[in-house]
Formats: structure tokens, sequence, C-alpha cells
């Protein structure tokens, strides 16, 4: 009796198929990884490559990473592209060159497209979690404390009044639904300390008065910023507006940080003395990576962003006797993985949204003007609010706190991951932040009228 027409033809192949997957999924791997570091060398050539050029015209390196990012994303070149962008294998020259040059097969480029860019997207997320990290290993609560009223007024308004008057201006003039124009609203409170602190640094007035203000505004302007960026994606997940929610989110932004603070200040000693201990390679900074993820992850777990939970574990490192060690064994780290950031908040930027020649585009092209008069309006009164101090200069105040820079490139970052930003608001953001970040330097420049104040003469 013959069995063999009763047996499926498809069970008789059934047996090498395993080994087979397992070899596509091995092959798969490799060139996942390949792709993974193709992108690394695109994106740290271009970071460099824009950096070094602004460094060159005396501008901030971190809008060269940006700019190098535009060039060779989705606006440009198209080498690193997104698939949350709607971009696919076939978009990415990347990908294109993978199958030009190694056994890459089309049916596999999709997957390889797809998991390679969401490991250059977790990257990226971590980039800006060890930025915040080192934003606030370099803030100083005490010197936030002795400048005093002044900086906190000046903060709070220039938090304030661009955040108010952007987002109802989006809402009621540009129709603009709540949640996209709260975030447009919260990226116009950034100031970067950074240029203003450079700025201030290269023509002799870091130290004056104006200077301290605007500092000690700045820096409490970042973590007002921050605290609201993490209340704003917190409502992103959520997809809606409650009052109670915003209460929640508030109180429990402001009572993790005030508590983190409190708490970690009270167990740094043992921080140092634990490290002090430790006779391995990189333990200070490990350990110091530790806090700040666990303070990221609880953050996170309570609904706000991990980002918050960074900054803070930098505020309470920096009030520790490491906290220059520190500092300085978290730039190279800092340096690997911020870049990655920067580098794809540009090339996730669609730039042809705001091409004026197609009439679609019009309207964020209005939004962009609209945004960027309210950002530089909106800090430049905060100089009028100073008291108390008749002879000092309240243009150049207001006039300092104007640069967005990397901290703003953060609020857009977060902004696009989250998908709360349509893309042309997403790129009325970034045009805001480029232009108010190219013109704060030459602008200070132009309001401090009285001679420079040479270093010599600061430390006298």
């Amino acid at each position: 009796m013959n069995i063999l027409p009763s047996i499926p033809f498809s069970s008789l192949e059934w047996t090498p198929l395993p080994l087979l997957a397992t070899a596509t999924e091995a092959e798969s791997s490799s060139l996942i990884i390949a792709a993974v570091l193709l992108s690394l060398v695109v994106i740290y050539f271009a970071s460099k490559l824009g950096g070094e050029i602004c460094v060159r015209i005396n501008l901030p390196p971190v809008l060269g990473e940006l700019v190098g990012g535009v060039i060779i994303g989705v606006s440009v070149l198209h080498l690193l592209v997104f698939p949350e962008g709607g971009a696919s294998a076939s978009d990415s020259m990347l990908i294109q060159f993978l199958l030009a040059t190694s056994e890459l097969t089309p049916e596999a480029a999709s997957s390889v497209f797809a998991t390679s860019s969401e490991v250059i997207s977790v990257l990226s997320e971590l980039g800006v979690v060890i930025l915040l990290l080192e934003i606030g290993i370099e803030s100083d609560l005490k010197e936030l404390i002795r400048v005093g009223p002044q900086a906190a007024i000046v903060a709070v308004v220039g938090v304030v009044a661009p955040f108010a008057t952007g987002t109802a201006g989006l809402i009621y003039f540009f129709n603009v639904a709540a949640i996209p124009a709260i975030f447009a609203g919260a990226a116009l409170t950034a100031t970067s300390i950074g240029i203003t602190a450079k700025v201030l640094a290269e023509i002799g007035r870091l130290s004056s008065k104006e200077g301290q203000i605007i500092i000690g505004a700045a820096v409490l302007d970042d973590i007002l910023g921050i605290v609201v960026l993490a209340v704003v994606a917190s409502l992103v997940k959520t997809g809606k507006i409650e009052i109670f929610n915003v209460v929640y989110l508030i109180i429990s932004a402001g009572a993790f940080l005030i508590g983190a603070i409190v708490i970690g200040r009270f167990l740094s000693p043992y921080f140092v003395k634990l490290v002090n201990e430790m006779k391995t390679r990189g333990q200070l900074l490990l350990a110091g990576l530790i806090f700040a993820f666990i303070l990221s992850y609880i953050a996170q777990v309570i609904q706000l962003e991990a980002i918050l939970g960074s900054f803070t574990a930098g505020l309470v490192l920096a009030e520790t006797e490491k906290r220059s060690e520190l500092a300085d064994q978290v730039i190279p780290v800092a340096d690997i993985f911020v870049p990655i950031f920067f580098v794809c908040v540009g090339a996730k930027t669609d730039l042809s949204v705001l091409n004026p020649a197609i009439p679609s585009n019009r309207e964020g092209l209005i939004i962009a003007a609209f945004l960027i008069v309210v950002a530089i309006v909106g800090k430049v009164i905060t100089g009028f609010t100073v008291f108390g101090q008749p002879d000092i200069n309240r243009l150049a105040i207001g006039v300092g706190m104007i640069p967005r820079g990397e901290v703003g490139l953060v609020f857009a970052g977060v902004g696009s991951a989250s998908g709360a930003l349509s893309p042309s608001t997403d790129a009325a953001i970034i045009m805001m932040v480029i232009l108010t970040t190219f013109l704060a330097p030459p602008l200070l420049r132009v309001v401090f009228k009285e001679p420079k104040v040479t270093l010599e003469e600061q430390s006298n």
C-alpha cells in the first residue's frame, strides 16, 4: 500500500525551515548592526562638520549639529530617515547603499530599515537623558538662591508670557488643536544658558549685574521649562486635557523635583563615601549614571518624563564634592550620545513644509513667523520686570534671554517623537529655535554699549 499520497507535500519540507529561518535571522541581525553603524558614521560626520563650521563663524556648535541633521535627513539627502515620518526602506539612501554593497535582499530591507531606525531613535532618547544630566550638573542651586528675587521674576515672566501668548495665539488665531498648541507654547519658554553665558564671557559682561541676573534667570527658566515639558509630554500620552490631570502632573512634577533634591542632598554624603571606597575603574561615572537612570525611571513611572529625572539627578550630584570630577567624566559620554539626538531632530525636520511656493504651506510659514515674534518679544519684556536696580540695562537682560539653543531643541525633539506636532508646526518650532539662537549673539553685543570689562578687571 502506497502511503505517500496521503502525506502532504509541505510536511516533507517542514524540517529544514527552522534552519533556514535561523540563518536568515542571523543574516538580518548582522545587517541591522551594519545599518546602525552606517547611520552612526553619517550622524557623527554631519555633527562634527556642522559643529566645526559654526564654531569658526562664532556660533554655537549645536546649531551645526542641527543643520547637519537637516542636510542628511528627509529635507535634503535622505541618508537618515525614519518610518514614523512616513519613510520606507526605498527612501533611505543608507539602505540603498547596503543593498548595493552587501547581501541584503529587497525582501529583508524593510525589516532592517525599521529595526535600525528604532535603535537610532533609542540612542537619541538616551542622548537627551544624558544631556539633561549634564545640564543639571552644570547648574548651581546656591548661585540661584544668591541672585535673588530679580532673577526669579525674570524667569517666571520669561516662561509665562511666551507660553500663554504662544498657546492662545495658536489656538484662537490659527485653529491649532489644544495639545499641539500647548506643546509649541512650551517650546517658547526655554532659554539656552550655554549660548548666553558664552557671549557674555566674550564681551566681558558675565560678572556684571545684568550678566548674573541673566544666568540665574536662564537656569531657573530651564528648571521651570523642563517641568512644563514633563507636564505637556504627559498630556500627550493621555490625548486629552483634564484640569484634574494637569493639576496632578504639576504637583507631582514639583513634588518630585523638590523631594528628590531634598532626599538626594541627605543621601549625597553616602554616595560620595561609596564612590571613594570603590576600587574599579569608572566608579564615579557609573554610580552617577545609575543614580540618574533610577530617577529617570521613577519620573517615567509616575507619568512624568525621564529627562526630568536625569536633570534632577544632575542638580543633586552638583551639590557633592565630586561635581567637577563627575562633570569632566560625563562630557565624553555626552559627546557620544548627545549629537545623535540633535542630528536626529534635524533629520526628522521636513523643511519642505515651509516652502512658500506651495499654497498649503503658507499657513506653516505664518505660524513660524508668529512663533518667532512671540519668542523674541516674550523674552525681551522680562528685562523690564527687574525692580530696585535703577541703573541696570534692562534691554540687555531681555535680549540675553532670547536664545533657545539646545534647550529649545529638546522641546522640539520630544514633541516630534510624541507625535503631538504636525510637520508644519514641528518645522516652525525648529525655525524659531534657529533664528533666536542666531540673533541673540549679535544683539547682545549691540545692547551692551559700554566698553568691555577685561577678565583681570572682573577678578578685581
